[in-house]
């Protein structure tokens, strides 16, 4: 690569306008190979110390972990419009669900399963007969049997010791391959459990027919240089014969995480659209595809430009809104308002953006507010074929600031108060609960 950054996403002509000039891609990598080089790429000078997988997979959870979201729903129908759209984006797996949960999910997980996809469908099982026998009915090729791996688990929640995970571990995964089923095996909390039990069991595992292990960081505490020392020293005492990871974003280190996973071979990072999922959500499907893409040139089999239009629809099924500073898919992802940074995006689009927007789908915007420049006038006045001399620049562009500044907050806050009720406690309401309670025939004390 010689220092370029990758051309196919990042160089482009000056655009002389908000939005990017489409040019052909031939005459594009000859314009930036004519000129003088704008950026360099120092990923290259790291090359050396990553050791992708020959191929990636992306395997997305936004149908299981993304629904377990604090007051997340999705019908059967829904989960199949989202189902839909992923594999027709090029998505490699998919969990739709676990499909014992109850009468309805199990209807949801048959109906992905049936419909058909490109993408391969998985749905998730404990280490319990009956919850494999749900994926195997269900009509699922591909199952993720989990459990629960550190010590604060087996003795508070699973009240199991390890050889008795370690016997209902193989059970499921031989039962499962007895049943032609493709086996994951997964264990929460990979990362905090005993590095011993850890190698016996995923050995066990293997050995009883699983192809692919999955090493979960369930409360994300891992960073990036730690859990490389974890991958590699699970690389070398397990020897995985396919590696997975499932990073929650506690500490806002998901995506980082997942990426160190495949830079030292992990071959199906797990993902959720929008970084949806329990408590701060899981890596983004976004994010992880665009790094994997943009910045490291590793395929990932997924049309990015539809990234957007996935974005929105899972926003809206689920009811969680995306961020305005969210990455690539927020509101402001591709927006300008600064005077300095829309002069320099209006010069040339490298300046202030490290992607052009129509790869995930999205096209730029510049804002007119109280930080406008008068680049951003002359601009927004070409839209319309005017020109106007300075004095009126200036006169317009006090204009808008005065107006935006004068502006009052109010609906902003009403949205806010609206929004906090809604999300500082999802679900049922305490009212709600106790009304059903007596309607089973209990009686709450009196206070």
């Amino acid at each position: 690569m010689g220092g370029r950054l990758a051309l196919r996403h990042v160089v482009t002509g000056r655009t002389g306008g908000g939005r990017s000039t489409n040019v052909n891609a031939e005459a594009t990598v000859a314009e930036a190979m004519a000129e003088p080089r704008l950026v360099e790429d120092y990923h290259t000078e790291t090359a050396h110390k990553r050791r992708f997988p020959s191929s990636v997979e992306i395997w997305d959870e936004t149908l299981r972990d993304g629904e377990q979201a604090p007051g997340v729903h999705f019908t059967p129908e829904e989960k199949l419009r989202v189902a839909e759209l992923l594999s027709e984006m090029g998505v490699s797996v998919l969990n739709a669900g676990i499909p014992v949960v109850s009468e309805e999910e199990a209807r949801a997980v048959h109906r992905v399963a049936h419909a058909g996809l490109k993408a391969k469908v998985l749905a998730a099982a404990r280490t319990v007969p009956r919850d494999v026998d749900a994926v195997i009915t269900s009509g699922a090729t591909h199952i993720a049997i989990f459990v629960a791996a550190s010590q604060v688990h087996l003795k508070y929640k699973l009240k199991m010791t390890e050889d008795e995970v370690l016997q209902a571990s193989v059970d499921s995964v031989r039962r499962a391959k007895e049943a032609g089923l493709h086996v994951a095996y997964v264990t929460e909390d990979t990362v905090r459990a005993p590095f011993p039990f850890v190698e016996r069991l995923y050995r066990a595992v293997q050995e009883a027919g699983a192809d692919r292990l999955v090493v979960a960081d369930t409360v994300g505490i891992m960073t990036p240089l730690t859990f490389r020392w974890f991958l590699k020293e699970f690389i070398l005492r397990v020897q995985p014969k396919d590696l997975s990871v499932h990073c929650h974003n506690d500490f806002g280190l998901a995506t980082a995480n997942t990426l160190t996973a495949v830079e030292v071979g992990a071959r199906a990072p797990q993902v959720c659209v929008n970084g949806l999922g329990e408590r701060a959500g899981n890596a983004s499907f976004e994010e992880v595809v665009l790094v994997l893409e943009s910045l490291y040139q590793v395929k990932t089999g997924i049309r990015t430009e539809r990234i957007h239009e996935l974005s929105r629809l899972v926003e809206e099924l689920s009811g969680v809104p995306v961020a305005a500073n969210k990455a690539l898919v927020g509101y402001n992802a591709f927006s300008h308002e600064a005077g300095i940074h829309t002069h320099g995006i209006l010069a040339h689009t490298l300046t202030y953006e490290p992607i052009q927007p129509e790869i995930v789908g999205r096209h730029r915007q510049m804002i007119l507010g109280k930080h406008t420049g008068k680049a951003a006038i002359v601009e927004k006045l070409k839209e319309r074929g005017l020109t106007a001399p300075d004095a009126i620049l200036i006169e317009l562009l006090e204009r808008v600031k005065t107006e935006t500044e004068s502006r009052s907050k109010s609906d902003l806050q009403r949205f806010l108060h609206e929004y906090r009720t809604l999300f500082e406690r999802p679900g049922l309401s305490d009212e709600e609960f106790w009304t059903m309670v007596e309607a089973v025939g209990l009686r709450t004390a009196k206070t």
